[in-house]
This record gives C-alpha cells, sequence and structure tokens, in this order.
C-alpha cells in the first residue's frame, strides 16, 4: 500500500488555518479541551479494530499486544488529563516578597499555539496520538504526521482524524521525507518530534530557523547491565521479553548486554530459554512476534549476523521479514554492531569484570534512552549515581513507560524535553508570570531619587 505524498499548498493551508483558528481563542476553553479530549477517547475506541487490524498488516502486531502497547496507553493518558486538567490549569499564586508590596503575584499557563508532532513507525499509534493528548489539554492546534513506513496504520489514522476533528484544530498529512522537508519550511509554535538522532538534528536545524522550540524523542544504545547479583532464574524472562517485544523495534529496548563475566554463559543460556518460553520453538510460526519493518531494516540487521559467534536464534526469512531473537557472543566493543541502535531482536553480549568497568563502558557512550540494571540496591545505587540516561529500570526493562504519571523522555544524544501526564501538559505550554499591583497605593521607595535607599537597601 503506497502513501501519497500531501500537497504544499495543503500544507501552508492548514498552517494558516489554524494559526487563525488558535487566535480566535477557540481552544482556550478548558471545557472545549476536556470535550476534544474525550471525543479523542471515543473515536480510539471506535476505532480500535481498524487500527488493530492495520497494525497487523504493516508489522504483524497481534491484537493483544497492539493493545497493550499502543492503544491502551493513550486510554489511560487521555483519562488522566480528563481527571486533572482543571487543576494542571488553575493560575498557581507565588509568594510575594515584601519589597514588592502591595502586589500580588501568579503564574498562568497558555497554549504555545500551532505544533507539528512527527512520529515513527515503531508504535504508529501510540507515539502520534500521545503527544496529540499533550497538545489537546494545552490549548493548542496541531498537525499531524504519522509514518510513511507503516502505510496502513497511517491511512486508519488519518481516517479517524478526519472524522473526530475539523483540520483547522487538527489536521492529518501523509507522505515520504520530502513532505518532512516541506512541513520544516513552516513555522510552528513547537516542533514534536519521535526518530532516531540522525533526522532529530535535521529538525531542530530547521527549527532554529524560527527560534521555534523543539521536543525531541529520540534514542539510543539502552544498556542491559547485569551484575553478579542478579537473580538470573527471575530476571532472564524480564530480559527476553524487553528485547521480544516489537522484535526489539522499541526505542527503549535493551540494546546490549553488559554482563558480568562469571555468569555470562549461565545467563544467555537462561535468555535463550525464555525466547523459546514466549515464543516457541518456532518464533515464526507465532502470532505474537513482530516483524522487520520493511527490507531495508531486514538487511541492515542480517548484517550484523555475518560472520558473528551466534550462539542462540540466528534464523531469518528475508521474504517474511522475520529475524529470530539472536544472541551474539564475543562482541568487541569497536564492533560495527556496537556502533549504533540495533533496533531489532539481536542481543549482543559483553563482559565486565567490576562494575566500575561496567559503568565506564556506559558513559563512554552518548546518553541513552534507557539504562536498565539486574542485581542488588547497592550495585543499583552505584549505577543510577555514575551514569546518565533518560529513564532506568532496575530488576526490570521497559516498563518505566507504562507508567502516565512519570515524565519519560530522553537525554543528550537521546533526546530533548519529557512528555507523558502532567509533563505532556506543561510541554505544550508557556507559563506566564503575572504580577498585578493595586492602584490605592504607590509607594515612592522605587522613583528616583530613591528616597529611603538605605532602608530600601537593607530590606532588599
Amino acid at each position: 500500500m503506497a502513501i501519497e505524498n500531501t500537497s504544499q499548498s495543503y500544507i501552508k493551508e492548514v498552517v494558516a488555518s489554524q494559526r487563525k483558528y488558535f487566535r480566535s481563542g477557540a481552544t482556550l476553553d478548558i471545557e472545549a479541551r476536556i470535550s476534544a479530549l474525550k471525543k479523542l477517547k471515543d473515536a480510539i475506541i471506535k476505532w480500535e479494530k481498524p487500527l488493530s487490524e492495520a497494525l497487523w498488516k504493516d508489522l504483524h502486531k497481534s491484537y493483544q499486544e497492539a493493545y497493550l502497547t499502543e492503544l491502551s496507553i493513550v486510554i489511560a493518558e487521555i483519562k488522566n488529563h480528563i481527571k486533572h486538567l482543571k487543576e494542571w490549569a488553575a493560575p498557581k499564586h507565588c509568594s510575594t516578597p515584601l519589597k514588592m508590596f502591595p502586589s500580588r503575584s501568579k503564574i498562568i499557563s497558555e497554549p504555545l499555539g500551532v505544533t507539528l508532532i512527527i512520529a515513527p513507525w515503531n508504535y504508529p499509534v501510540q507515539l502520534l496520538l500521545n503527544p496529540l493528548v499533550g497538545a489537546i489539554s494545552a490549548g493548542c492546534t496541531a498537525i499531524l504526521k504519522p509514518s510513511p513506513y507503516t502505510p496502513n496504520v497511517a491511512k486508519v489514522l488519518e481516517r479517524m482524524i478526519d472524522d473526530t476533528f475539523e483540520d483547522r484544530y487538527i489536521a492529518t498529512v501523509q507522505g515520504n521525507r520530502s513532505v518532512n522537508t516541506m512541513l520544516l519550511e513552516e513555522r510552528y509554535d513547537l516542533i514534536f518530534f519521535t526518530g532516531s538522532p540522525i533526522l532529530g538534528k535535521t529538525v531542530m536545524s530547521a527549527a532554529a530557523r524560527n527560534l521555534t522550540p523543539v521536543v525531541l524523542e529520540l534514542g539510543g544504545k539502552s544498556p542491559c547491565i547485569v551484575d553478579s547479583s542478579a537473580e538470573i532464574s527471575k530476571v532472564a524472562r524480564r530480559i527476553a521479553w524487553g528485547k521480544c517485544l516489537n522484535a526489539g523495534q522499541t526505542c527503549i529496548a535493551p540494546d546490549y548486554l553488559l554482563v558480568h563475566k562469571s555468569i555470562k554463559d549461565t545467563l544467555i543460556q537462561a535468555v535463550a530459554a525464555e525466547f523459546k518460553k514466549l515464543l516457541g520453538n518456532k518464533p515464526e510460526k507465532t502470532k505474537y512476534f513482530v516483524r522487520i519493518v520493511n527490507q531495508k531494516a531486514f538487511d541492515r540487521l542480517a548484517g550484523y549476523l555475518e560472520g558473528a559467534e551466534i550462539v542462540a536464534g540466528g534464523r531469518t526469512n528475508r521474504e517474511e521479514l522475520f529475524i529470530e531473537p539472536t544472541i551474539i557472543d564475543n562482541v568487541r566493543p569497536d564492533s560495527p554492531i556496537m556502533q549504533e541502535e540495533i533496533f531489532g531482536p539481536i542481543f549482543p553480549v559483553v563482559t565486565f569484570s567490576t562494575l566500575n568497568e561496567a559503568i565506564e563502558a556506559v558513559t563512554e557512550r552518548e546518553k541513552p534512552l534507557a539504562l536498565y540494571y539486574f542485581g542488588d540496591d547497592n550495585g543499583a545505587q552505584q549505577v543510577l549515581h555514575h551514569t546518565s540516561s533518560g529513564g532506568a529500570c532496575i530488576n526490570d526493562t521497559i516498563m518505566h513507560i507504562a507508567n502516565e504519571n512519570m515524565p519519560f523522555g530522553g537525554v543528550g544524544n537521546s533526546g530533548m524535553s519529557s512528555y507523558h501526564g502532567q509533563e505532556s501538559f506543561k510541554v505544550f505550554s508557556h507559563f506566564r508570570s503575572v504580577v498585578t499591583t493595586p492602584t490605592w497605593i504607590d509607594l515612592p521607595f522605587r522613583y528616583m531619587p530613591y528616597r529611603l535607599f538605605s532602608l530600601v537597601k537593607k530590606i532588599l
């Protein structure tokens, strides 16, 4: 299924119409925002079957995984915003120092305006609609750009949005990177981009022309540190699941295993056994294992297997875009597979002798989007204290994204700014400081020639 590129004339037209609509004040009313959030929730429920079917066609994603990792996350996010929006949007009164008497101080939130949301293909529903929740909640308009690499999902999302909202409020545009280029030529009040660090730099460069703020949700090589104190029998399943989910095509997937040398062989055997428990002896036959998105991605991943020491898995089928969960041993830190985010079901293994050595291996690289540590509390605290990552799990993988009450985002090369829950409301908002000064009195101290300056100086 091919996606037709949206025309440049429509892009210019919809940006202008959204700018006009926003300036009319139509998005400012809190009740109107809540109503729009409810409409979005109802739309997701109404379109659940078409969305799930499209996810199966594009990624071989089962209904269960589609609901758990895409639809349910967005629905939970919407419910959270509906519940708390009035509280989040209410003016916040601040204490005012004596030197400003008799003034009063407060902070009010205001929507940034017209926003652009560009989503990737790996979680094409969640990563397009979750930012949209924040845009609606804050009172912005939004132009949505789904990924062309999941064309069935992109078309269903377009129909759903067109069925639910006017395009002067929320619109969808479609197409390849040339459409991204046309989109980035326009001026927005915020650009929200989820994708690779390389494309993130392109977005940030384009945004700089108009000093447009950006949210960059990127990725990186998220380490999975397994210390000698880890309870292998309990943690191997969590590690294997984190790598199998979406066939490893997850921005926070454990990218590589950094394992204490004393437990390497035992861990490899345990994780390999858990792969089979999760997917069976023939994972190509189960409906619960996602496929690689396209042949270009398949060829890149298959290239990592050439000449590698495969100790588990390794079977591939290019026609079916299938790569079996695979473990590669004796991987050098400077090998090709360790130079970029893998984004697939391949697990390279690197060993360490001391925890300090593992920490150094992590900190020598760019800051990752996620970090996973398996071991005792002392080791966990040491790792957290001496490393930096967008988020982290101790003795688990992936699950920090499931809590809508915590911010989610990267740091450094893995991203810029956070969202989810109140953070989504904040990132699409500007917070204006307002001082109100009554006119019933006008103290002379601040005016030239600064009478009683010595007394004022003491107060300051």
